[in-house]
C-alpha cells in the first residue's frame, strides 16, 4: 500500500506508563490460571504489557494536530486521550481478564479507529471498514502477544520456528475457541463428583473439566504401572505414609590415597528452615573394614552447620577434610559418571512433612529400576548457561534417574492410549487431540520437577523446578519427587486452571511452525507486534529440547507437522550462538542478516496504516562514559534501520518484579524497550553529520523534557530507564534518513550515532547546560570527582571560582564541610533535620534536591510533598538534577547513591500530588508538571 493516510496511533504519542508498569510487575506474582503456568517458556512478556501495547498500537490518537487532520483543540484531544488512558488502566488489570463488557468497549474503540482510517482512505484496496486486519507475531514464543491480540478481537496468527512454542500457541489461541460452552465427556471419579452438578459450562470450563477427568484417568493407569517403584514409609505410629521426595547426593571418590571414601556432594545440610522445626543432615563417618563411608542422621540441633561440603570452587571430603577442585571433577567424571547416594526421605503425615534418614530398601528399589532409553537428544552447550555439560551431562537423558525416566515414559506413552479413550467416550478426533495436547503439557510440568537437576527448597519444604533460570546449572544434591502421589494431579490442575481462567477468546487463531526470515510471506496485510530473540542471551532451542523429547514421544502421531524432527531446529534460529557459528564475529553476522530478513518480511507484510511494535530487553548492556552500549542492541537497531524501518517512538515497559533498586549498579534492567516503527519514506534523502547533530540539539531537549516531566497524562520515565528510552528520539532522527554521512562521505554507523545521541542526552542533563545556580554547578562537578570523599581545599577553591561561587559560600548554604585544608560534600543524611526553605536565604538546587531525598527516606512521600509545597518553583530543577546525578552514579557504579536518586524520581508523582494537597505558596504550575 502506497500514499495512504495513516493517523498517528496512541502509542506514537503517549501512554499511561505507570499503570502499565504496575500491572506488568504485579502480574509476575500471579500464578493460578496465568498462561505462564500452562507450559514453561523463557522471557515471556506480561499480558498487561502486551494488551496495552497492542491496544495503543491499534487506536488513533485523538490529537488531530499530530495526525492527519486538525479539527480538535489541544484541550479536547487531551480529554479524549485521558479517556483512552482510563480504558487502558482497566484493561491491564489481571482481574479484568474475563470482563467481557470491558473488552467489548475496547474492541469498539479499535473498530472505530479502523473505520475512521478506512474513511480517509476510501477507494484504496485493503480498507474495508467491515474487515479488521489480522494480527501476526512472527516470534510467538510463549504466546502472550497473539493471545492478547485475540482477546482484543483480532484474528491472530502465531508463528515460530520452535515446535514447543508452536504447540504452546496452539493450546492458547487455536484449540480453546473450538470447544467453548462444550460439556465434558470424560469419566467421573470420586474427586470430580462436584463437577457433575454443574448445569452450564461457560467458556472453556467444560474443556478444563475434561482435562482434569482425563488427567485422573491417566494418573490411575500410571499408578498401576509405577506403584511398586515408589514405596510408602512408616512414620512413628503412622503406617503407609506417602513419600513427598527422596533426597539424593551425587558422589565421587576422595582423591586422598589414605581415604578413598565415596564422598556425597551437598550444597546444604539444612532440610527445613521453618521456624520451630529446623532440621539438618548430620554426617557421620562409618568404618567398614578397610573402607570408609558416610552416613547421614537427622538432627534438630540449631548449632549444626547448615552449609554442605560443596563450595564455590571446591568440595571437601566429609571423612578426611581434603579438598577437591570442582574443575578436576569436570574432567574426572566425563559422561556424567557420578554415583548417587540416598541421604534423606521426606514423608507426608497428617501433622505435616517429616524428615527421615535414608532407608536402604528405598535406595535399593530406586537403583534397581530397569533402564529406559528414550531417544537421546544432545545438549548443545551455550556459554555458561548449561553448566551441567562441563560435568559430562551431554544429553538430556542423563538429566534423569532410571526411575524418573520410567515414570516420564509411562505418562508420555499413556497420552497415546488416552487419545483412543476419548474417542471411545464419544469425543471427536479434534477433541481427543486437544485433550492429549493439554495432558502432554502436564507431563512437561512433571518433567520440570522430576529430574535429577531438581532441588529441595528447604524454606518452602517443596520440590524445586529444574528451570529456576534460563539455564541448566550443575546440581549436586537433588530430590526425586513422587509422581504417583498428588504431584501428577497437581500438574494437571495447573493446566486446567489456565484453560478455564485465561483461554476464553472467541476470535480465530492459528499457530504454525515458520521461519520468520523466510516463510511468513503468505500472512499479509497484518498488524504486527513481536518479541524477537535477544541476540545471545537465551538459548531457546537448546533449553526447550528438555521438554521436546517428552512432547514428541506423546504427540508425534497427533501433531506430526511440528514433531517430525528428533530435536528442535537450531541452524536457522535467529540468535548469535558463537558455538554454532564458529566464533563471535560469524555469530553476529548471522544474527544481523537473519534478523534483517525477518524485519524486511514484516515491512513487506504489515498493514501500512499501523505501526509495527518490537520488544527489546537489555540483558548485556555496558554503561561506560559515552553512555549505554550493547553489541546486541546496536546490531538489532542496525537490522531495523537496514530493513527499511524508521523508529517513531520508544517506550520502557517494566516487565519484572519490584525491588528494582537491587539491580542498580549491576547493569540489570527491569524493562523492555518497545520500539514503534513505520516504513521509511521513499524520499527521505541523506544528511550530513553536522546536520544530524544540529537536529539532535534542536529536537532532543523537547523529547527529554516530555520523558522526565511527563505530558498528556504520560508518567515520567524513571532514571534507571532513561538512558535506554532517550535513545529512541535520537534514533528517530537517525533512522528517518537513508543515511547520515560522515565528513569523508561514509555512512555513519549505528554505534557512532548512539555515541552522539548519548552525548546529547548527557549534555542536556548536565546542570551546566541549564539555568542551575553556581553552587549547584560546583557541587555537581565536585561530586563527579570525589563523591562524598574529602578533597584538597585549594582544588575546591579553584573550581568554585570557575563556577562563580566560593567554598565559603557553598559551606554557608549547608551542603559542604570545610576545615584542615580539606573539604567534603555533606551526604543527605547529614543535612539539617528541620530545614525550611522559606527561611533559608541561600538555597541551591543541590541542597533542595538532597533535602527532598532526606525527607523521603525518613518520613515518606507525604512529608516530601509538604517540603516541595514550600518551594514549588524549584520542582523542575530538582527533578532534572536527580536525573543527572542518577546517570552519573550509575556510570560510576555507586549503587546506593543511584538508588536514592532513582527512588526520588520514582516517587515524584506521589510527592507532587501530596504537595497539591498541602497547597503551594506560589503558583502550582511552576512545578513544571502538566496533570
Amino acid at each position: 500500500m502506497t500514499n495512504i493516510k495513516a493517523p498517528k496511533k496512541l502509542i506514537e504519542v503517549a501512554l499511561p506508563l505507570d499503570d502499565i508498569n504496575a500491572a506488568s510487575s504485579r502480574e509476575k506474582s500471579i500464578r493460578h490460571g496465568h498462561p505462564s503456568t500452562l507450559h514453561l517458556w523463557w522471557a515471556r512478556r506480561p499480558l498487561a504489557a502486551a494488551r496495552a501495547i497492542i491496544f495503543a498500537q491499534m487506536v488513533n490518537d485523538p490529537g488531530g494536530q499530530r495526525g492527519w487532520t486538525a479539527t480538535k483543540t489541544k484541550a479536547q484531544a487531551d480529554t479524549e486521550r485521558e479517556e483512552l488512558f482510563n480504558l487502558i488502566r482497566e484493561l491491564v488489570k489481571w482481574e479484568n481478564t474475563n470482563n467481557q463488557e470491558l473488552f467489548e468497549q475496547a474492541k469498539k474503540v479499535i473498530r472505530d479507529s479502523w473505520i475512521e482510517t478506512c474513511e480517509i482512505n476510501k477507494g484504496r484496496p485493503g480498507f474495508d471498514p467491515n474487515v479488521l486486519p489480522d494480527f501476526h507475531d512472527p516470534f510467538a514464543g510463549g504466546g502472550a502477544l497473539p493471545l492478547e491480540a485475540q482477546r482484543l478481537g483480532l484474528a491472530s496468527h502465531a508463528t515460530d520456528l520452535n515446535p514447543v512454542a508452536v504447540l504452546i500457541n496452539r493450546s492458547m489461541i487455536e484449540v480453546p475457541n473450538q470447544f467453548l460452552e462444550q460439556e465434558p465427556i470424560g469419566p467421573l471419579n470420586s474427586e470430580h463428583k462436584q463437577s457433575e452438578m454443574m448445569s452450564e459450562w461457560e467458556g472453556s470450563s467444560g474443556l478444563a473439566e475434561d482435562v482434569r477427568r482425563y488427567g485422573a484417568w491417566v494418573g490411575n493407569k500410571a499408578i498401576e504401572i509405577l506403584r511398586e517403584y515408589y514405596p510408602k514409609v512408616d512414620v512413628d505410629h503412622s503406617r503407609n505414609c506417602d513419600v513427598v521426595g527422596w533426597i539424593w547426593a551425587r558422589t565421587t571418590t576422595c582423591q586422598n590415597p589414605a581415604c578413598r571414601c565415596e564422598v556425597p556432594l551437598l550444597k546444604s545440610l539444612q532440610l527445613t528452615k521453618k521456624k520451630g522445626k529446623e532440621t539438618f543432615l548430620a554426617p557421620a563417618v562409618v568404618q567398614n573394614g578397610d573402607s570408609l563411608s558416610i552416613r547421614f542422621d537427622i538432627s534438630h540441633d540449631k548449632q549444626s552447620e547448615p552449609k554442605g561440603n560443596v563450595k564455590r570452587k571446591h568440595a571437601e571430603c566429609f571423612a578426611c577434610g581434603s579438598s577437591m577442585e570442582l574443575k578436576k571433577l569436570e574432567k574426572r567424571n566425563g559422561g556424567g559418571q557420578f554415583g548417587a547416594k540416598l541421604v534423606a526421605i521426606v514423608a507426608k503425615t497428617k501433622s505435616g512433612k517429616v524428615f527421615l534418614p535414608a532407608i536402604k530398601e528405598h535406595e535399593d528399589i530406586a537403583l534397581s529400576v530397569p533402564t529406559v532409553t528414550p531417544p537421546a537428544c544432545h545438549i548443545d552447550h551455550w556459554r555458561s548457561c548449561t553448566n551441567c555439560v562441563v560435568y559430562g551431562y551431554e544429553n538430556f537423558q542423563q538429566l534423569f534417574t532410571n526411575r524418573q525416566l520410567l515414570s516420564l515414559t509411562t505418562y508420555s506413552d499413556l497420552v497415546e492410549e488416552l487419545y483412543k479413550q476419548v474417542l471411545r467416550d464419544g469425543g471427536t478426533a479434534q477433541y481427543a487431540k486437544a485433550i492429549c495436547l493439554y495432558i502432554s503439557f502436564a507431563v512437561s510440568r512433571l518433567a520440570d520437577l522430576n529430574s535429577s537437576f531438581a532441588t529441595w527448597i528447604n524454606d518452602l519444604e517443596a520440590v524445586g523446578h529444574v528451570f529456576t533460570k534460563q539455564a541448566i546449572p550443575m546440581v549436586w544434591d537433588f530430590v526425586e519427587c513422587n509422581p504417583v502421589d498428588d504431584k501428577w494431579s497437581g500438574q494437571v490442575d495447573w493446566v486446567a486452571r489456565v484453560i478455564e481462567v485465561s483461554l476464553n477468546n472467541r476470535a480465530e487463531g492459528w499457530a504454525e511452525q515458520k521461519d520468520a526470515a523466510l516463510e511468513c510471506g503468505d500472512i499479509i496485510n497484518v498488524v504486527i507486534s513481536t518479541d524477537p530473540p535477544y541476540y545471545d542471551n537465551i538459548p531457546y532451542s537448546n533449553l526447550s529440547d528438555f521438554f521436546y523429547i517428552w512432547l514428541r514421544r506423546s504427540l508425534k502421531e497427533l501433531y506430526a507437522d511440528v514433531t517430525s524432527t528428533i530435536a528442535t531446529p537450531k541452524d536457522n534460529e535467529i540468535v548469535a550462538n558463537q558455538f554454532r557459528h564458529n566464533g563471535k564475529d560469524n555469530a553476529n553476522a548471522f544474527f544481523e542478516e537473519r534478523m534483517r530478513l525477518a524485519l524486511k518480511s514484516m515491512l513487506d507484510r504489515d498493514n501500512d496504516s499501523y505501526p509495527v511494535t518490537i520488544y527489546y530487553a537489555f540483558k548485556q548492556s555496558e554503561t561506560v562514559s559515552s553512555g549505554t552500549s550493547s553489541t546486541g542492541w546496536e546490531t538489532f537497531l542496525g537490522a531495523i534501520i537496514d530493513s527499511g524501518f524508521s523508529i517513531t517512538g520508544t517506550w520502557p515497559v517494566r516487565t519484572e518484579r519490584g525491588a528494582r533498586s537491587m539491580s542498580i549498579g549491576n547493569n540489570a534492567l527491569a524493562s523492555s524497550i518497545v520500539l514503534v516503527c513505520r516504513k521509511r519514506s521513499s524520499d527521505c534523502g541523506q544528511i550530513s553529520r553536522r546536520e544530524f547533530q544540529k537536529e539532535l540539539r534542536n529536537e532532543l531537549p523537547e523529547a527529554l523534557e516530555i520523558m522526565i516531566g511527563g505530558s498528556s497524562g504520560q508518567s515520567p520515565i524513571a532514571p534507571v530507564d532513561l538512558a535506554q528510552a532517550a535513545i529512541g528520539p535520537g534514533m528517530a532522527i537517525f533512522s528517518k534518513y537513508d543515511a547520515v554521512l560522515n565528513q569523508d562521505g561514509s555512512p555513519m554507523s549505528v554505534h557512532d550515532a548512539l555515541i552522539l545521541i548519548n552525548r546529547a542526552i548527557t549534555e542536556y542533563l548536565n546542570p551546566e547546560s541549564g539555568s542551575f545556580d553556581a553552587d549547584t554547578q560546583f557541587c555537581s562537578s565536585w561530586f563527579d570527582q570525589y563523591g562524598w570523599s574529602t578533597g584538597p581545599f585549594g582544588e575546591g577553591d579553584t573550581l568554585a571560582r570557575a563556577k562563580g561561587t566560593s567554598v565559603d559560600g557553598v559551606r554557608e548554604a549547608g551542603v559542604l564541610e570545610s576545615g584542615g585544608g580539606k573539604i567534603r560534600l555533606l551526604k543527605w543524611s547529614e543535612y539539617e533535620a528541620d530545614w525550611d526553605p522559606t527561611k533559608d536565604n541561600r538555597t541551591p538546587i543541590w541542597e533542595a534536591c538532597h533535602q527532598m531525598i532526606r525527607r523521603l527516606n525518613n518520613q515518606g512521600e507525604s512529608a516530601a510533598g509538604e517540603l516541595l509545597a514550600k518551594m514549588p518553583e524549584k520542582g523542575e530543577s530538582i527533578r532534572q538534577l536527580a536525573y543527572h546525578l542518577y546517570t552519573l552514579c550509575e556510570r560510576k557504579k555507586w549503587a546506593e547513591e543511584a538508588r536514592a536518586y532513582n527512588e526520588l524520581i520514582g516517587s515524584w508523582h506521589a510527592i507532587v500530588a501530596a504537595s497539591h494537597e498541602v497547597g503551594h505558596r506560589g503558583t502550582q504550575t511552576e512545578l513544571g508538571l502538566d496533570f
